[in-house]
C-alpha cells in the first residue's frame, strides 16, 4: 500500500450517536499502524465541546486528536474541518479549518432558513453542501500523504431530513467512493433491526456503498449471536465483520459528553488503591456547556483518587479538591452554580482553606469581574470574588499550545478560550495565580504532566489534610498508550481484519443488493 500515489479508506458510519464509532475508528488506526500502513484519521464535522489544539494552532475535536496518536501521527486541521461548538440548544460556533468563523443557529446550518451568512466566512446558511468541497480538499489532500484515510460518520447515516446537505456520512464516502462499515451497539438492544433499517432507509446510490456491519460492546457467548448474522447476511446480502466484546474503562476522549452520570465515577474507572494511608476525594462540578472534562481524566488514572461529577452542593461537602472545569458559557456557568448553591458552597470551602482549582471558563468565574460582550453579550458581570482577575471577552479566540513550569515541574498544555484574564496578584500559577488553596489556569491538559500533577495533588493533600501520597511511577503517557493498544486488540482478535484490509485496498464489494423502500 505504502507505493500507492491516492491512498484507500474507508468510512466508520453507525447506527446511532454513541455506537462506537471514535472506538472502531481509533482502534482501526492503532491496528493498521502496527502492521506498518500510514494511516491517518478523519471526520469531515464534528459537533463537540471537547477539543485540543494543533502544534500549527488549530482546534479540532478530541476524539479526532486521540485517533491521531493511534495512528502515531501528528494532529492537523486536515482531519476534522469543520468543528461545530455547541452556545445553546439553537446554535454553535462553527470552527473552519482549525479557526473560528462565527455563530449560527441549527436553522441556518442545517439549511431550513433563509440567508444566515458566517462574518468573514464563504459559508452562508442553507448552503452547508458548500463545506462538501472544503472537507473533500482536506480528505484528498490526506490521500495523496497516507496509506489510508479512516473516516468516523456522526450519527446515523440515515437521518433523512438531513441527508440533503450531509458532508459527514453518506456525502463523504459518496465523493470519495469509500465502502462503509455501520457499527452497532448491541448492548443498547435491537441491533438486528437498527442495521437492516439504516441500510434500508438509504437511496439505492448509498446502499451501494455500505460493504456490511460491525456488532459493538457485546457480552456473552459469540456462538448465541452467529445464527442471527448469518439470517441478517441473507436479508441484506451484506457480511459483518466483526463482534467486538464489551469492555469497561476504555477512557478514550469522548465528543458529546460524559459516558457516565453526573453522580458516576469518571470514565467507569476502577479506582486502585492509594499509595498512602488516604484516597484523596475530587468533585468536578457539572457545568453547562461543560468543554474539556478530559482534564480531569489525568486524576482518575491516579491510585487512590476518587472523581466525580457534581451537580448539588452538598457533594462538595466531602471532596478534598473540588475542580469548576471548562465552558462554552462562562456567564451561564456562573449564574448555574449561583441558583443551586454551589457558589456559596465554594466560598464557603475557600474560607476554610480547602483547595479548589478553576480550569479556562472554570478560572475566569473565579474571579473579581466579568466583561463579556462575545460569548454570552452580558456585559458587566460579578465573578465569585476568589481570585484576583479581570477578565475581559475578546472576540479572536486564543489557541496555544504553551509550555511552562509550575510548582518546581515542566508543564504542557493548551488553550481555547476568548476571555483575556488580567491578573492582579496572588503567585503566579501557570498563565493565572494561586491564592491560598485557589488555582486558577487557562491551560487545558496540564495535569496530564506527571511530574506537575504528582506535585499538585501533594498540595492538595496538605492543604485538605490527607494523608494521601501521589503514586512516583503513574505515567499519564503510557496509560494512554495502553487504552489504544486495547483498542486495537480490539480489532486485531475480534474483526475480520483481512476483511476490512481488502475494503480499505480495493474499495466496496461488487454486488451488493438494494433493499426496499429506500430513501423517501
Amino acid at each position: 500500500m505504502s507505493g500507492a500515489r491516492r491512498g484507500g479508506g474507508m468510512l466508520v458510519a453507525g447506527t446511532t450517536s454513541d455506537a462506537g464509532k471514535s472506538v472502531v475508528t481509533a482502534g482501526i488506526c492503532r491496528w493498521l499502524a502496527r502492521q506498518g500502513v500510514k494511516v491517518a484519521p478523519f471526520k469531515a464535522q464534528n459537533m463537540s465541546l471537547n477539543s485540543f489544539v494543533t502544534r500549527e494552532g488549530a482546534e479540532i475535536g478530541r476524539a479526532q486528536a486521540m485517533q491521531a496518536q493511534a495512528a502515531r501521527v501528528e494532529p492537523t486541521a486536515l482531519m476534522n474541518p469543520v468543528l461545530l461548538k455547541p452556545g445553546s440548544d439553537r446554535s454553535s460556533q462553527v470552527v473552519l479549518l482549525g479557526k473560528p468563523v462565527g455563530e449560527m443557529s441549527a436553522r441556518g446550518f442545517f439549511g431550513t432558513a433563509g440567508p444566515d451568512r458566517l462574518p468573514g466566512s464563504a459559508v452562508s446558511g442553507g448552503h452547508r453542501e458548500q463545506l462538501l468541497g472544503v472537507v473533500t480538499d482536506c480528505l484528498e489532500q490526506l490521500r495523496g500523504t497516507y496509506d489510508a484515510v479512516i473516516c468516523e460518520g456522526a450519527g446515523s447515516p440515515a437521518e433523512i431530513n438531513l441527508r440533503r446537505t450531509d458532508i459527514v456520512n453518506m456525502g463523504i464516502a459518496r465523493a470519495a467512493r469509500f465502502p462503509v462499515v455501520v457499527v452497532g451497539d448491541i448492548d443498547r438492544g435491537g441491533v438486528f433491526a437498527s442495521f437492516f433499517g439504516t441500510t434500508a432507509l438509504l437511496s439505492p446510490e448509498d446502499q451501494s456503498l455500505i460493504a456490511g456491519y460491525l456488532v459493538n460492546k457485546f457480552r456473552g457467548d459469540v456462538s448465541l449471536l452467529e445464527p442471527g448474522l448469518e439470517m441478517l447476511r441473507g436479508l441484506t446480502g451484506r457480511a459483518t465483520y466483526g463482534v467486538l466484546p464489551f469492555r469497561h474503562g476504555l477512557g478514550i476522549d469522548e465528543e458529546d459528553g460524559l459516558r457516565v452520570s453526573l453522580r458516576g465515577a469518571v470514565r467507569e474507572s476502577v479506582v486502585a488503591p492509594p499509595v498512602g494511608e488516604d484516597v484523596l476525594r475530587v468533585a468536578v462540578c457539572a457545568v453547562p456547556l461543560m468543554s474539556n472534562f478530559t482534564d480531569v481524566d489525568a486524576l482518575a488514572a491516579e491510585p487512590g483518587v476518587v472523581v466525580r461529577f457534581v451537580d448539588r452542593a452538598e457533594e462538595l461537602a466531602d471532596a478534598d479538591l473540588v475542580v469548576v472545569p471548562g465552558t462554552r458559557g462562562t456567564v451561564k456557568a456562573l449564574a448555574w452554580l449561583r441558583e443551586r448553591g454551589l457558589a456559596d458552597a465554594l466560598l464557603r470551602r475557600v474560607a476554610e482553606g480547602r483547595p479548589v482549582l478553576g480550569i479556562c471558563g472554570g478560572f475566569q468565574l473565579l474571579g473579581e469581574h466579568i466583561e463579556d460582550e462575545v460569548e454570552s453579550k452580558a456585559g458587566a458581570v460579578d465573578g465569585l470574588g476568589l481570585l484576583p482577575v479581570r477578565v475581559r471577552f475578546a472576540r479572536e479566540k486564543t489557541l496555544a499550545r504553551p509550555v511552562g513550569s509550575a510548582l518546581g515541574e515542566p508543564v504542557e498544555g493548551y488553550e481555547i478560550h476568548h476571555g483575556v484574564a488580567e491578573v492582579l496578584g496572588g503567585e503566579p500559577f501557570l498563565d493565572g495565580c494561586r491564592v491560598g488553596a485557589v488555582w486558577g489556569t487557562h491551560w487545558h491538559g496540564s495535569l496530564e504532566s506527571d511530574g506537575f500533577r504528582r506535585a499538585f495533588l501533594r498540595e492538595v493533600a496538605a492543604a485538605a489534610g490527607r494523608r494521601f501520597v501521589p503514586a512516583p511511577d503513574t505515567s499519564f503517557g503510557l496509560l494512554r498508550e495502553e487504552q489504544l493498544d486495547l483498542l486495537g486488540d480490539l480489532i486485531e482478535e475480534h474483526a475480520d481484519t483481512a476483511g476490512l484490509l481488502r475494503l480499505v485496498e480495493s474499495g466496496v464489494p461488487d454486488g451488493l443488493p438494494f433493499l426496499p423502500p429506500g430513501a423517501p
